[in-house]
């Protein structure tokens, strides 16, 4: 059983309303890019992912159980580097639109780095300014980004190990 590396929780920014969170991987980047990019990766350790395309613009959605279906949009995309996507994800709210409204929606970026032993991956999601409930909403994503990204460590630095073996 491979132990996943130790990271710090997701810090939020009242001042500009928004949620960042910086991790250490022992794995390549193309591995981690993987895990952020494709559908299918990102399927496994985050909402079940569907998108129509795979480069700025391609849209789709992303559906987490006992939930609902949240519109995604790929917004900015520099292979194996950055990728940042736009969701309408207002827990606050109770009720989403069928797709991205730029009035309501955050942005969420991935920056990935290579660093010795592996990766660091940077996740900031800005815009909560915008949702229903700012504050509300800043803390359910703060904890979301906990769960999720020490998912996604775990599952990419599994696979790592594996491979190497």
């Amino acid at each position: 059983m491979v132990n996943m590396t130790e990271n710090t929780g997701s810090v939020i920014d009242e001042d500009t309303f928004s949620v960042r969170r910086t991790i250490r991987i022992a794995a390549s980047i193309d591995k981690v890019w993987r895990a952020v990019a494709e559908p299918e990766h990102i399927s496994r350790w985050f909402g079940r992912t569907v998108l129509d395309g795979t480069g700025v613009g391609a849209t789709g959605t992303m559906t987490f159980p006992d939930y609902d279906v949240i519109p995604l949009r790929i917004e900015a995309r520099d292979e194996p580097h950055l990728i940042s996507y736009r969701w309408n994800n207002d827990d606050a709210l109770g009720d989403l639109p069928d797709a991205v409204d730029e009035s309501t929606s955050t942005v969420f970026t991935f920056t990935l780095d290579e660093i010795d032993g592996g990766t660091q991956l940077t996740v900031v999601e800005s815009g909560f300014e915008r949702t229903s409930a700012p504050l509300e909403n800043l803390e359910s994503h703060r904890t979301g980004w906990d769960l999720e990204l020490d998912k996604m460590v775990a599952l990419v630095e599994s696979v790592a190990a594996e491979s190497d073996a």
